[in-house]
């Protein structure tokens, strides 16, 4: 038994990577699921969809690859951060459906918290804002209202998880209900500091704590598959949040490295080694991963709109077929033109955290055209990475030296936005041989929990550049690029 399979379930589609031996791609399956839309700003999944094609994927994987059960020495998860699942442990249905990250329905909830004085208490506790995005208060709005909901989560009859627990309870036949420390610390709910769920915000939000799961390590014994899933009872050895198992597949281990993903969202996570880092900028303070027992910290900036932005032009504007055609019609915009995108289609994320705001767009001309909002849309996540950076060196000095940002996530093979991404932060920007970061750390936690895979340092000597893209600005030009779009995101917050 010497591959592993990772579980990678996405924002739009759940995934199955299985590794060999030596951490490379044996063969791979995906599948997309629904999006739900009851209302605007409300986005949801149905949890059905969720497990369908992860248990899909992952048997399509393994039997492309020619292998079986007994091939598979361990599963590493790797999931969607903040999407909230409550249902019922006796029966396994959930209560609503899963109410995703981008979901803005309880802004009113944290404005009002946010009023009464609780954030700094819950900022203090979490390392995270009073903000939707968040578990909690989605919990809450799903005991408040879904009809008996609250009753019975009293009597402790629903639990609790992010989509990572609910994974586990349904490859387990609801044998575990188990979540790993950067999972918990995106809840709202769990204090970092003292590596416990918080009595004090379960009580401001009215949660019962009999529906939280217990919190592990990220490689730790997770509980094992039901048999008639794979052949055999396949151990669950590793788990981590999207973005903290990008971080450990980016091998981002010494304090200072930094790394982005371009999925959905954009998420840049700077780690600070075993200091909880206060932001004075708004960004978050978290668990990058949490390994023996110790816990590694870092800041985090979270955009909301990366990806997506290119999801829009295809599937909104129908401008494109395939998010690969941004590249080729980049290159076609006028350079004489200055269109700005601001893609605050769900609100704005860090450093701003203004659930209120919408997309906007500056600068246009009677001859903008399909060429100049593909380039407005992939200079957005440049622009909105070097928020997150410039916010991040005014939090931690230690930041300031820090010059080369490594990326991952399936934007990051597009050339144009990566060099971009260069200019417009005036940095290297570093593309690793392998893109599939976030199922990378996922499987180097279970394979190196059961043994397969080398240590951390051992791990950190095999991450390999792919390419690196050179700043080709001159400090004058990025300066005033950047003026531009913080004109534009001011204009933005003021409508």
């Amino acid at each position: 038994m010497t591959h592993i399979l990772a579980i990678d379930q996405g924002t739009t589609s759940s995934r199955a990577i299985l590794f060999d031996k030596s951490l490379k791609i044996v063969a791979s399956a995906q599948e997309e699921f629904p999006q739900i839309y009851p209302h605007p700003g409300w986005v949801e999944h149905d949890p059905a969809d969720l497990w369908s094609t992860t248990a899909g994927s992952c048997r399509a994987a393994i039997e492309r690859a020619g292998k079986s059960g007994h091939d598979i020495a361990a599963i590493g998860i790797t999931n969607q951060r903040e999407t909230t699942v409550v249902w019922d442990r006796h029966t396994g249905q959930p209560v609503y459906n899963a109410i995703v990250w981008q979901d803005r329905r309880t802004a009113d909830l944290c404005r009002r918290l946010k009023d009464e004085g609780h954030e700094v208490m819950v900022a203090a506790k979490t390392g995270l804002l009073l903000d939707p995005y968040f578990s909690g208060t989605k919990l809450k709005w799903v005991l408040d209202t879904v009809e008996g909901a609250r009753a019975r989560a009293e009597r402790g009859d629903l639990l609790f998880g992010t989509v990572d627990t609910f994974l586990i309870w349904k490859l387990t036949g609801g044998a575990v209900h188990v979540t790993d420390a950067t999972n918990a610390a995106r809840t709202l709910l769990y204090d970092i500091h003292k590596g416990e769920w918080s009595t004090d915000i379960c009580k401001l939000l009215d949660i019962p704590m009999g529906m939280l799961p217990e919190v592990k390590d990220c490689a730790a014994e997770f509980g094992h598959t039901r048999a008639d899933l794979f052949g055999r009872e396949i151990p669950i050895l590793g788990v981590a949040a999207d973005q903290q198992a990008a971080t450990v597949g980016q091998a981002c281990f010494q304090p200072g490295m930094m790394k982005s993903t371009y999925g959905t969202g954009c998420f840049a996570l700077l780690n600070t080694g075993d200091t909880p880092v206060t932001s004075k900028s708004r960004l978050l303070t978290t668990i990058a991963y949490q390994i023996a027992g110790k816990p590694t910290y870092a800041l985090e900036g979270s955009i909301f709109i990366a990806g997506a932005v290119v999801q829009w032009l295809r599937d909104g504007l129908k401008i494109i077929r395939e998010a690969k055609e941004t590249q080729a019609l980049a290159e076609t915009a006028d350079p004489g033109q200055s269109v700005i995108l601001v893609p605050a289609f769900t609100g704005l994320g860090a450093p701003y955290w203004r659930p209120d705001c919408r997309g906007a767009i500056f600068g246009l001309t009677r001859n903008s055209g399909p060429g100049e909002f593909a380039k407005a849309a992939l200079e957005s996540v440049g622009y909105q990475t070097r928020d997150l950076l410039e916010a991040m060196r005014v939090d931690w000095a230690n930041a300031a030296g820090q010059s080369v940002l490594r990326v991952d996530g399936g934007m990051s093979a597009n050339d144009w936005a990566m060099q971009f991404l260069s200019d417009i932060i005036g940095a290297p920007v570093d593309r690793p041989t392998v893109l599939e970061t976030t199922a990378l750390g996922a499987a180097w936690l279970a394979g190196m929990q059961a043994g397969v895979y080398p240590d951390m340092a051992g791990f950190a000597e095999s991450w390999a550049i792919q390419r690196r893209f050179e700043p080709r600005i001159d400090e004058t030009t990025r300066a005033r690029k950047y003026d531009a779009w913080k004109t534009a995101v001011a204009a933005t917050m003021s409508m």
